[in-house]
Parts: C-alpha cells; sequence; structure tokens
C-alpha cells in the first residue's frame, strides 16, 4: 500500500489499479457496478459542487469547518459523500437511520450542518419535519429519486481544469490531524455523544489493521457489505477495503443477506455477534428438518464442532473433522456464497461455542474490540492459527498501547484515540487522563498480550449485601445454550441476581413437540411448567461455574424478542439495559417480592 496520511489518499491509490466494480449495489433488481474512474469522476463533481455552495474547512478549527449531515444505508453514495466532503476540508456527521427525530434535530443543531443527505423518502420526511428548527440547515438531498427533494445527481456537473486546481490547493492544506469526521454514539446509557476524529485516528487503525486482511488467503478480494456505514467499525473497514484494493458489494437490506451473499460470492464480511447468531439458527432449522442417518450424522458434525480447538493436535479428531467437513460443514459454506474464509466480528462479545463452530467449517471468526473514540480497533485475532485465541479479542493492534487500571479497567493510549466529545470539554476531561482513554471495559492481558474483556464497568452492579456482579460473563456463558436467545442479569441492590431471559423459540418449539406440549403461541408456551422447569434447569445446570453472589436464582421467561426497532438495542446490537429494566420493572421486581420463594416468575 501507498503511504497516505489522509483518508482521501485512497483516490491516489485506487486510481493506480482501477476495478471496474469498485462499489456495488443491487438496483432494480440487478447488481450495478462503479468504476474506480466513475466513483472517483463523482467524488471530484461533488466536491466542486459543495465549493461552489460555499462549504468550506474555515478557519481550520474543528468548530470552524462546515459539517455536513448524512443518513443512509450502506451504499456506494455513502463513500462518495464521504470523500468528497474530506477533500473540502469539511466535516461528515452521519447518523443512523433509525435515529429518532429528537436526536436528529439535536444532533444538526450541536453541529450546525449545513447540509443532510438522505437515502430514502421516509427520511427525507422526517429530517422536513424538524427543517424549521433547526437553523443552519439549508437543504436537503436524497439518493431516491422522489418529487419534492433535490436528488443528490443534481449537483453533479462536468469538472475543469480549474475545478481540480481549486480542489487540490484546498485538500493539499489537509493534514493528518484535521478533523476528518464526526461520529455520534448510540446512547446507550444517555444523550448521544459526538466523538471527533481525525484522518490520523482512523488512518492508523485502517494500516494497522490491513494486517489481517492480507494474512487471509483470498483468491479474489471481494467483500459483502451490510452494518451501518455511520458506524466506525464498518466505516473504518470501508477505508481498508478501498486501500487494498477490495470490491465493495452493498447488501440491498438486513433481511436479504442470505441472498446477496449467495450472488455475491464474497471472501469476507464484518458482522456482529447477533447476525451470527441468526445464521447459525438457520443452519439448526435446516438440520431439525432432516430425518434419519442424515440428521445423525448433522448431529454428529455439530457435536464435533463444539470440540474443536485451534492448533489443536488429535489426529483422529483431524479425521473426523474432514468426514464433517465433506457432509455437512462445506454445505454450511455454500448456504453463504461458498468463498467466505473469514468474518470479522465486532460491537460485542460473541459466544465461544459459536467461535469455535464457524471456525470449525472453515469459516474462520476474528473477533476484535475497540470503541467509536479508538476509531475502533484497540485489539484483534487475526487469521494464522498462533495469532487468534478462542475467549479473547485478540492481540494489541501495533502502535496501540493498553494497561489495566487497578480497578480492571482497560486503559488506551496511541494514534487512534480521539480528539475529545464534540463541545464537551468535561465529559472529555473524564475520559482522558493523563493522554490514556478510560474504555470503561474491564479486561486483562494474558502473557502473550491478548486482550480479554471480562465485563462493562457501568454495568457492574452491587447487591444489597455489598458484593458486586459482574453480569456479561453469567450472559456469555448462559447464552451458549441453544435455548437461551437473549438475557439480561439483573440485582442492583436486591438481595441476589436474577435473568430476564428470552426463549429462542427455533429451538423451544420442536422440543414442545418431542415432549407433547402445546406451543399455541409464544405467551402460551412460556406459562407451562414443563417449559418454565427446562429453563431453571438449563440455569441451575451453569450456576455452579460461579461464584454463590453470581448465580442465577430466578427468572423471568418473556415473550417478545429485543430489538434495534422496538427500542431495547442499539443500531449495533448492544442490549440497551437502562430501557429493558424500565420496561420490566413489574417484572423484576415481581422476582423480589417474595424473597423466599425460588419459583420462577413468568410473563406474556
Amino acid at each position: 500500500m501507498e503511504k497516505a496520511s489522509r483518508l482521501f489518499d485512497c483516490i491516489a491509490v485506487q486510481a493506480k489499479k482501477p476495478k471496474a466494480d469498485l462499489l456495488n449495489a443491487k438496483m432494480d433488481g440487478f447488481w450495478k457496478s462503479f468504476s474506480t474512474s466513475e466513483v472517483h469522476n463523482m467524488i471530484y463533481q461533488l466536491a466542486g459542487a459543495l465549493l461552489d455552495m460555499g462549504i468550506s474547512g474555515g478557519d481550520g478549527s474543528t468548530e470552524g469547518r462546515d459539517k455536513i449531515g448524512m443518513i443512509s444505508n450502506g451504499r456506494p453514495e455513502w463513500l462518495i459523500i464521504d470523500l468528497a466532503v474530506q477533500l473540502t476540508g469539511a466535516v461528515l456527521v452521519p447518523l443512523y437511520p433509525n435515529t429518532n427525530a429528537k436526536e436528529i434535530e439535536q444532533i444538526l443543531n450541536e453541529t450546525e450542518a449545513k447540509y443532510v443527505f438522505v437515502s430514502s423518502k421516509d427520511l427525507c420526511d422526517k429530517v422536513n419535519a424538524i427543517h424549521r428548527n433547526i437553523p443552519s440547515l439549508k437543504t436537503i438531498f436524497t439518493f431516491e429519486r422522489f418529487e419534492g427533494c433535490s436528488h443528490w445527481t443534481e449537483l453533479l456537473k462536468p469538472i475543469t481544469e480549474d475545478d481540480k486546481q481549486k480542489i487540490t490547493k484546498i485538500s493539499d492544506g489537509i493534514t493528518e490531524d484535521d478533523v476528518a469526521t464526526i461520529i455520534y454514539t448510540s446512547g446507550t446509557t444517555g444523550r448521544p455523544k459526538g466523538v471527533v476524529l481525525t484522518h490520523k485516528n482512523i488512518l492508523s487503525n485502517v494500516i494497522e489493521s490491513s494486517n489481517v486482511l492480507t494474512q487471509i488467503p483470498l483468491k479474489e478480494k471481494r467483500a459483502l457489505s451490510f452494518l451501518p456505514l455511520n458506524h466506525i467499525f464498518e466505516k473504518m473497514c470501508s477505508y481498508i477495503y478501498l486501500y487494498n484494493g477490495f470490491s465493495i458489494y452493498y447488501a440491498e437490506s438486513m433481511d436479504t443477506i442470505g441472498v446477496n451473499l449467495k450472488e455475491v460470492k464474497p471472501y469476507l464480511f464484518t458482522a456482529v455477534p447477533r447476525l451470527l447468531e441468526k445464521v447459525f439458527e438457520k443452519i439448526l432449522i435446516e438440520g431439525q428438518k432432516l430425518t434419519g442417518i442424515r440428521r445423525k450424522i448433522f448431529m454428529w458434525s455439530i457435536k464435533i464442532a463444539d470440540q474443536f480447538e485451534i492448533g489443536k493436535k488429535d489426529i483422529w479428531y483431524k479425521v473426523r473433522l474432514k468426514i464433517a467437513d465433506k457432509l455437512v460443514y462445506s454445505k454450511w459454506r455454500n448456504a453463504i456464497g461458498g468463498n467466505v474464509k473469514a468474518i470479522i466480528l465486532g460491537s460485542s462479545a460473541c459466544p465461544v461455542r459459536l467461535e469455535k463452530i464457524f471456525t470449525a467449517a472453515d469459516i474462520v471468526i476474528l473477533e476484535g474490540y475497540g470503541l467509536t473514540e479508538t476509531s475502533p480497533v484497540i485489539a484483534v485475532n487475526h487469521y494464522p492459527q498462533n495469532g487468534r485465541k478462542f475467549g479473547t479479542v485478540g492481540a494489541l493492534l501495533h502502535g496501540v498501547q493498553v494497561k489495566i487500571a487497578g480497578d480492571g479497567e482497560i486503559l488506551c493510549k496511541g494514534p487512534n484515540v480521539m480528539l475529545g466529545y464534540y463541545k464537551n470539554p468535561e465529559l472529555t476531561a473524564e475520559v482522558m487522563q493523563d493522554g490514556w482513554f478510560h474504555t470503561g471495559d474491564i479486561g486483562e492481558l494474558d502473557k502473550d498480550n491478548f486482550l480479554k474483556i471480562t465485563d462493562r464497568k457501568k454495568e457492574i452492579f452491587k447487591t444489597s449485601g455489598g458484593k458486586y456482579v459482574a453480569p456479561l460473563p453469567i450472559e456469555n456463558k448462559m447464552k451458549e445454550n441453544y435455548f437461551i436467545e437473549q438475557m439480561m442479569v439483573v440485582g442492583s441492590e436486591k438481595k441476589f441476581a436474577a435473568a430476564l431471559i428470552v426463549p429462542s423459540y427455533t429451538h423451544l418449539r420442536p422440543w414442545c413437540a418431542k415432549n407433547d406440549v402445546p406451543f399455541s403461541s409464544n405467551e402460551q408456551v412460556i406459562h407451562d411448567k414443563r417449559v418454565v422447569a427446562l429453563y431453571q434447569s438449563i440455569v441451575d445446570s451453569y450456576n455452579p461455574e460461579f461464584n454463590h453472589v453470581e448465580q442465577v436464582k430466578k427468572i423471568t421467561l418473556l415473550c417478545d424478542e429485543w430489538s434495534i426497532d422496538s427500542g431495547e438495542l442499539t443500531p449495533t446490537g448492544k442490549m440497551k439495559r437502562k430501557i429493558i429494566t424500565e420496561k420490566y420493572m413489574a417484572e423484576i421486581e415481581k422476582m423480589y417480592a417474595d424473597e423466599v420463594s425460588n419459583s420462577p416468575n413468568l410473563v406474556g
């Protein structure tokens, strides 16, 4: 890779090895490819138009630079807008498409955004409804054509030599220490915070994280993208793809990922653990449909995968693994396109069992760790066997320093750490002390410098007896059981730990059929005493692995799965514990109403 110091330097890098399918998207039922020259031309055309509209880098300070908002799912236009804005010296402020109107208004006012690009009519209508409350906002541009809104291509015009010189003069003055973007966190615990990231912050992560990709045996450089591009994880990975000559294909939606994987046949993609859980759930559903010897072989292959260990030297196990691969795992790979060699995971903890199963099937899981504030990668597992360990988030990224504070908190220092929170020096001072960023996560480093996350500092609670409980390890361990879809441990200021559990109805339904338990609805089935006993036995089987205060004494089964749309999960799949606690306060209190009884409670 050529030397680069700003994110938009990828334009020059890409021009050296042009591709016919640099960026790709499904349009009107067919894949449309945008070549390197087409993409670069649109970037410069838009940059020229933005300069003509008065957009600039101002006095060079974070506050002085113009801000441009973008609310969109992943698509080629996203990167084109991002790069064009960078060339002008302005700052992109991307938001999640499902951000509520109140937060959109707050963010656009705080950043004084002058223009906003949106991907759909619904989003255009949402911003239009609050337009009058945002004095700085001039115009909304859309990626889809419909009456009443300006289409973004209306800005494009033939680029002249004078235009190029003007853009070059401005971009040449931009340094690695200048701000590239302000990314607002999803707000799991309160008001979203604007994380200010420079070109150097993100680019240092791109360059060092590229080593992960170069170690993967790829016949072709082709990736599928479907995570939100305004999340720093997917944005940073997009620049890895650009710098390393990948073609990027954007999935139509989260609902079409399976179909798009088969069409695109990518060699790798990024994901969150929740998606991996859903993929494996579908695999199990298909396996449960089998009968006779085929079903027995399928279930045997799952047991073989469960026993997988990196670098395992057992020859007889390797023979069985090859047989399982030929009979079963190869079909799993074909179901996701047939070429996938690795899946890079981030955002939240992945159950070790899931890592083992996919890696056994030669779909290597590379889990990493980081935050928006660290651009994002702090540590990541690498493809070679000596570069990954189950149960860890990998070795520290080169150039990134980590130390563990006295209370177990992970502190980070390096070129990837943010400038601070936008217009919030008090909060910045809370997390940045003596050059070290306080992550809020609890963890430990092993002798090989592999990092293990044990909990979230703010999520650890104290029982009424003064004992501390870390819920994350308990939840992650118990969720390894197929029958538990989601789980949240509670018990702050209570005498014992309890849990809200969302059953995996996909697995519960066939169990009910096998055990003659009626299943007319989710609400009905969780009230059946045999189902209650099943989940109590699952929890009881795991409890001995934890000390007395951490053991889950009572459970409540819930009807509905937590989701982004219903508000219990962040856009990247993390639990909003405060929201879930408030929503199910009556059910939680019921578990503690009679602290003598150990009978599970139920809620429809």
